[in-house]
């Protein structure tokens, strides 16, 4: 959004569509995760050719972090998924790598998400 804002563009907003919140396993999470992440990639990917298309130099190169991004959350879902399939139906293992995965250090999620309006 705040892309857009600086760019003179209107944002609007839109209902999210409901989601899944159950599952049968954190093993199935993060298996829809990852479906989920293939999506937004799509997405994104989408929006960079329309951006190269355009010759929207600005946008195209915005979009570059977004690809990267992607990149690094598919490989983490990936990850995970790895990890819980090891784990199989060990509680214990599965409180370990909980306490593994709490360790993380959060990292900004997006560029200009701190500029102002």
């Amino acid at each position: 959004m705040n892309f857009l804002n600086s760019r003179g563009a209107v944002v609007k907003l839109r209902p999210i569509a409901e989601v899944t919140t159950e599952w049968v396993s954190p093993l199935a999470a993060f298996e829809d995760t990852l479906v989920h992440e293939q999506e937004i990639t799509a997405l994104i990917n989408n929006l960079k050719k329309i951006a190269v298309e355009d010759n929207d130099f600005a946008s195209s190169n915005m979009l570059d972090w977004f690809i990267d991004e992607q990149v690094e959350e598919e490989q983490n879902a990936r990850d995970i998924i790895d990890a819980l399939e090891k784990i199989s139906d060990s509680k214990y293992g599965l409180y370990m790598y909980d306490k593994e995965l709490a360790a993380r250090a959060y990292t900004l999620a997006a560029p200009l998400a701190t500029a102002a309006n």
